[in-house]
């Protein structure tokens, strides 16, 4: 299971034409999706999700009935892209050295407070998630994890951690994160209104 953006992974991605003026957008036609599904992705493209039996008139016509939501979004995104410095090539060094050390030490911590057994621990430059759980135990780990606040980390390592015991994201999954991270909200919340705007 992955956290992040997005969720599961595309079966089938188009490129589509801009809608708004130098806002890009492409198509992701996803077989479990249940409706249409507008996201945000870091690079500042939007994404639309085409679910099973869906088309891509339809998911045009989806993505012009949100037009504002759109250009809020997105407008809101290069703002913090402004206002957040782009890392040197140096700094990004650094920042993955300290992840390569320092995230697999507490994803093991946090382990083993919730007695689970971790098989093995990645830190990747990922570009649409933020983590994921392998059902082998795998567990692969953003490095730009290390730029949010402690909180908001160790609710994307528990998020993944609780993978190894549901493979899902029903409410008996979000149970057992919230029994693990009492206050994993807020860090969603932090997620969705400054996870974008990392480098």
């Amino acid at each position: 299971m992955q956290l992040g953006l997005p969720f599961a992974s595309p079966t089938e991605r188009e490129r589509a034409p801009e809608r708004e003026r130098n806002i890009e957008f492409y198509y992701v036609r996803h077989q479990r999706a249940r409706r249409y599904v507008l996201r945000l992705d870091a690079d500042g493209r939007v994404r639309v999700t085409i679910p099973r039996g869906g088309s891509r008139r339809e998911a045009d016509a989806f993505a012009a009935r949100q037009a504002d939501w759109i250009r809020n979004r997105v407008e809101k995104h290069r703002a913090a892209r402004q206002v957040r410095p782009v890392l040197t090539l140096e700094e990004k060094r650094r920042l993955r050295a300290l992840a390569n050390e320092m995230l697999p030490l507490r994803l093991h911590e946090l382990a083993a407070q919730s007695n689970l057994t971790v098989s093995r621990v990645s830190v990747r430059d990922q570009r649409s998630r933020w983590g994921s759980c392998g059902r082998d135990g795998h567990i692969c780990l953003n490095w730009r994890l290390v730029q949010m606040p402690d909180s908001v980390r160790d609710y994307v390592l528990v998020h993944e951690l609780m993978h190894l015991r549901r493979m899902d994201h029903s409410p008996a999954y979000w149970r057992l994160v919230a029994a693990a991270c009492p206050g994993y909200e807020a860090a969603r919340r932090w997620l969705r209104a400054h996870g974008q705007s990392l480098k």
